[in-house]
C-alpha cells in the first residue's frame, strides 16, 4: 500500500481510524511455523460486502474496527460496507449499511463510530490490488504481516462503472445485542471439568472484558475450575475455549497464537464466531452445546452460499 501513488484508481487513506487493516479470508497451512491464522473475524460480514459487488469471496476487504475513518476516492468506484453500523457518509450524503454504493473521483468516505458492533467491512468492486505473503494479504501484526492503515496510505483498486444499489436482504442482516448465544463442540479434554463446573460454564453469565481483540476475547464470570492445572502444550484452533489458572474463559480468534496448554472444555462452532467479533465490552456471553455434526452442517451450507 504506497504512499503518494494519488494518479491512479483507488482510496487513499485520510484517516486511518482506531484499528484498521486488510483482511481477506486468512492464511492456511503456516500454523506449523507459528503463524497465525490472520484473516476476517466477521467472515459473515466480510462474505456478504463482496458478495454484494460480485467480487470472489477470497478478495480482500478493509477491517475497520471501532471507526473514525474517512477515505477519498481517485476514482470513480463501486464500494460496500457492511457490519458494525458507522453512519456512513458520501461527502454530505448518507449511505446505507449492508449495501453497496456509487463514490466518484474526489468525493469523500466518512465512517463515525460503531454505534452497534464493532467492526465493518469495506469492499472495493474488483478487490484491493495489494500482493499476497504465503497465500494472503491478511494484515497480523503480531507476526508482522502487513500493518495497520495509516494516514496518507493509498489503496489500489480498479475503476468501475457505476451500477445500481444493492442490498443485503434483512434475513441475513445480524442484530448486534448486547447478548448472545454461542453454541460449543466439546473436546475431548472436557472430562478434566467435574459435571458441577460444566453446569457452571452452561449455567453462568459471562461479560466480555475490555481485554479483546483480534487474538482473543476474555470474559469475566463465574470461575470455572479444572481437574489439572494444564495439559501439554497444543495446537490451538479458531474459537477455542481455554480456562487458565484464574478460571475466567478467553476465547481465541483469528490472530490467537498457535499454541497453548490451558484446558478447553470445546471450541465455538464456527457458524457462531461472526456475533463473538462483533461483541463489545460489556457484551454478556452464554454458553450452550451442539454437536459436531450439527456445527458442521450449518458450516458447509454457509460454505456452499457465501465462500464457494
Amino acid at each position: 500500500m504506497p504512499k503518494g501513488a494519488h494518479n491512479k484508481p483507488g482510496l487513499t487513506v485520510v484517516r486511518p481510524g482506531v484499528h484498521t487493516s486488510l483482511q481477506d479470508l486468512g492464511r492456511f497451512g503456516c500454523t506449523r511455523y507459528g503463524m497465525s491464522q490472520g484473516g476476517a473475524v466477521d467472515l459473515h460480514a466480510h462474505a456478504w460486502a463482496n458478495k454484494l459487488l460480485e467480487n470472489p469471496a477470497h478478495c480482500a476487504t478493509l477491517e475497520i474496527t471501532i471507526g473514525m475513518a474517512r477515505f477519498l476516492a481517485e476514482a470513480d468506484l463501486q464500494l460496500a460496507i457492511t457490519g458494525a453500523d458507522m453512519q456512513a457518509r458520501v461527502n454530505d450524503s448518507p449511505v446505507g449499511n449492508w449495501c453497496s454504493f456509487s463514490i466518484k473521483r474526489g468525493q469523500s468516505l466518512t465512517l463515525k463510530a460503531a454505534s452497534r458492533g464493532m467492526r465493518a467491512y469495506l469492499a472495493v468492486q474488483g478487490g484491493v490490488h495489494a500482493v499476497p505473503v504465503l497465500g494472503s494479504v491478511s494484515t497480523v501484526v503480531r507476526n508482522q504481516l502487513g500493518s495497520l492503515l495509516a494516514e496518507g496510505d493509498f489503496l489500489s483498486a480498479d475503476v468501475c462503472k457505476p451500477g445500481s444499489a444493492r442490498h443485503v436482504p434483512a434475513r441475513y442482516i445480524p442484530q448486534y445485542s448486547d447478548e448472545i448465544e454461542l453454541r460449543v463442540i466439546e473436546s475431548g479434554q472436557v472430562a478434566d471439568f467435574s459435571p458441577e463446573a460444566l453446569r457452571q460454564f452452561y449455567g453462568s453469565v459471562y461479560t466480555v472484558t475490555q481485554d479483546c481483540d483480534r487474538m482473543g476475547v476474555r470474559l469475566e464470570g463465574n470461575p470455572i475450575p479444572s481437574t489439572t492445572g494444564g495439559v501439554i502444550s497444543e495446537g490451538i484452533a479458531l474459537g477455542a475455549v481455554q480456562i487458565p489458572a484464574d478460571g475466567q474463559p478467553i476465547i481465541l480468534l483469528n490472530d490467537r497464537q498457535t499454541l497453548g496448554g490451558y484446558p478447553k472444555p470445546g471450541c465455538i462452532a464456527r457458524i457462531d464466531l461472526p456475533r463473538l467479533a462483533q461483541a463489545r465490552p460489556g457484551t454478556r456471553i452464554r454458553f450452550s452445546s451442539i454437536s459436531l455434526a450439527e456445527a458442521r452442517r450449518q458450516w458447509q451450507a454457509f460454505r456452499r452460499f457465501m465462500l464457494d
